[in-house]
């Protein structure tokens, strides 16, 4: 009898556990809120039509504070977490993924494991990122915490760093919209083992697909 974590459904193989679709859905709903009312705060166009300024800060802030929520509710899941171990660690086809990427060869862009070499670094930076934003955030939202010259610098790194994120966040948008076999993994949970082997090759190979395929439950011995 087949261990409930190896077993696949049909002829699709469990990318991402239910837990770990509402971590991504909630984190990328509330960073959406973020950059949305900065956007609103920092363009004088927008900031006119909207109006209600006081309004539009009080949800920027409490969206910041928020953001790490979701994540943290997230490592309740065996699964979460041992997804955080594969996107902290670097293989050596995942430099080759990077240099490949970066002399735009796209045919040589098969070397991944679960996630590839892109999806590593954006995880890391936008870690990083929402910890430097919630830092600087509070020293925004609390003047008296700390001296003038370290909230200017605050507010210095605060919005030019929010612009960089922006950017990021486009470009992740973008990402995902030229893969609908990924979107449709993080919808579901499932992906076809043909997008696997297109796209993951060192996911089916070194058998992280079916380790990957952890439950929230206790394993089941085999009969």
């Amino acid at each position: 009898m087949t261990p409930p974590d190896k077993a696949a459904t049909g002829r699709r193989i469990r990318r991402f556990t239910p837990a770990e679709h509402w971590v991504h859905r909630t984190t990328s709903a509330l960073m959406l809120i973020c950059l949305v009312t900065a956007a609103m705060l920092y363009l004088p166009a927008l900031a006119e039509i909207v109006g209600r300024r006081r309004l539009v800060v009080t949800v920027h802030e409490w969206a910041g504070i928020m953001l790490p929520v979701p994540v943290l509710a997230g490592l309740a899941s065996r699964a979460f977490r041992h997804n955080l171990k594969l996107l902290n660690r670097f293989a050596s086809y995942d430099w080759s993924w990077l240099r490949d990427a970066i002399r735009r060869r796209p045919e040589s862009l098969r070397l991944a494991g679960k996630f590839n070499a892109g999806q590593k670094v954006y995880a890391s930076f936008a870690a990083g990122a929402a910890l430097v934003m919630i830092g600087t955030g509070l020293m925004m939202w609390f003047p008296n915490m700390v001296v003038v010259t370290l909230r200017t610098g605050a507010t210095f790194v605060h919005d030019w760093l929010a612009l960089a994120i922006g950017a990021v966040v486009i470009g992740h948008i973008w990402m995902a919209a030229r893969d609908p076999e990924a979107r449709l993994g993080m919808r579901t949970g499932f992906v076809t083992p043909q997008w696997v082997r297109d796209h993951h090759p060192k996911w089916q190979h070194d058998g992280a697909a079916e380790d990957s395929q952890v439950k929230d439950k206790p394993r089941t011995p085999a009969a």
